[in-house]
């Protein structure tokens, strides 16, 4: 199914440009990358695993459609996962980000990712004549979506940047009339501070972790570039986003549900999401919460006015002597501070078993912690202003954008910390 929409998009775009390597100069045509594709070996393996955002990666991922072939994205220099090919209809695998436990592989047919792609393409209204920029990487769930299927199944442009540096993504972006930038919260952060953000984006996407209002709204003063919130999951693709033409008030909201998705509650307040997209099972272990077209999320959500407001997420709720919080209650609060540059809120056990929890906050910022704590004291409850604190250089955003709360909670537990 996949190749056989590929060929048709080539055919339609037979001279149009296709994609352009900015590292080797290189760039093909949608006919020259059709017989790339063709001429593109296969390791012999049922499983094809290849990584990297490199014009390799798609021919590979053609080849693979071509031959039948289940493709296992992965990041250059990492193992191949090994794991026997789930059954068909199901031709690829993506893994989770592990961000709050160990990661999963999903399984998804061909009808499922043309899906996410439909639906990526129509709510965000990509168009050829705005290339995609590509600096995210592709073996993950959003760049593949966002990047590879936008290319092979609609003939959306991709430039595939040789970094994500700001002097880099200058370059990149020079000769282009328009563009469209997905991108995650840590570089469009970057990317502001140093004054890099292409004068010619006319499509600002920000996905992976949670997108500061702050960050939102300093770029839309000084580059005059809105970002749109896009909120997905590995499991079902995109879920929501805001399609809105001026900076959000209120950054819990991830925006309305993404055209032929359907997003509910379940009876523990989690978002639930129904839609042609969601990913086949997970593998080679299935689970209930993934199953018959329907993805049950671990994030706390309310609906309102057709709009999804994200409150946190399930296993990390915080209990102090009774009263719940989450920690994105209380990260939002901190990282309006001027001088936060990120911030990370956890729970640990408290000394005072009354009190079940102690709050423990991870802060890379100039600020040291008494400004911190009566800042807080100004726009929280007492019990929920942080009794543990810790100051680092850096949270250090994984590949996907996401601050991962089980990879510090391992560092400092590790380092003997009685917090965690």
């Amino acid at each position: 199914m996949l190749y056989e929409r590929w060929r048709l998009v080539a055919a339609q775009r037979r001279r149009d440009l296709a994609l352009r390597d900015v590292a080797s100069g290189r760039e093909w045509t949608f006919e020259e990358l059709q017989a790339a594709g063709e001429a593109q070996p296969l390791a012999d393996a049922q499983v094809i695993h290849w990584g990297g955002n490199t014009p390799e990666f798609i021919f590979s991922l053609l080849a693979a459609w071509r031959a039948g072939r289940v493709v296992c994205p992965r990041e250059p220099g990492h193992e191949p996962f090994r794991v026997r090919p789930p059954p068909p209809p199901c031709i690829h695998l993506k893994m989770t980000s592990a961000t709050s436990g160990a990661g999963r592989l999903v399984a998804f047919t061909a009808r499922q990712l043309g899906a996410d792609a439909d639906n990526i393409v129509a709510t965000m209204g990509l168009r050829p004549e705005w290339p995609n920029l590509g600096v995210i990487s592709m073996a993950h769930s959003y760049g593949f979506s966002n990047l590879a299927l936008p290319l092979l199944l609609h003939g959306i442009p991709l430039i595939l940047g040789s970094s994500a540096l700001p002097e880099a993504l200058r370059r990149a972006a020079a000769p282009e009339k328009a563009l469209t930038l997905p991108a995650v919260p840590a570089l469009w952060r970057a990317w502001q501070e140093a004054g890099a953000i292409p004068a010619n984006v006319r499509l600002a996407i920000s996905a992976g972790a949670p997108l500061p209002a702050k960050l939102e709204r300093e770029v839309w003063q000084s580059a005059g570039i809105k970002i749109h919130n896009f909120y997905g999951s590995t499991e079902c693709g995109g879920i929501a986003y805001d399609a809105t033409d001026r900076p959000r008030g209120d950054e819990t909201c991830a925006g309305a549900p993404m055209q032929n998705v359907t997003v509910g509650l379940n009876g523990e307040g989690c978002l639930t999401v129904d839609s042609a997209a969601v990913g086949e099972t997970y593998w080679p272990d299935p689970a209930a919460e993934l199953e018959a077209g329907r993805f049950e999320t671990r994030d706390l959500a309310e609906l309102r006015d057709g709009l999804v407001f994200l409150c946190g997420r399930a296993g990390d709720m915080i209990n102090v002597a009774g009263r719940k919080t989450t920690p994105e209650t209380i990260e939002r609060e901190l990282s309006t501070h001027p001088r936060v540059r990120d911030c990370l809120v956890l729970a640990g056990p408290s000394r005072d078993a009354e009190r079940a929890d102690v709050i423990f906050a991870i802060v890379a910022g100039e600020v040291a912690e008494p400004e911190l704590k009566t800042f807080l004291q100004q726009r929280l409850p007492a019990w929920q202003v942080p009794r543990e604190w810790r100051f680092v250089e850096s949270l250090a955003a994984n590949g996907r954008g996401k601050i991962s709360r089980a990879e510090w909670r391992r560092r400092l537990a590790s380092a003997g910390h009685r917090a965690v």
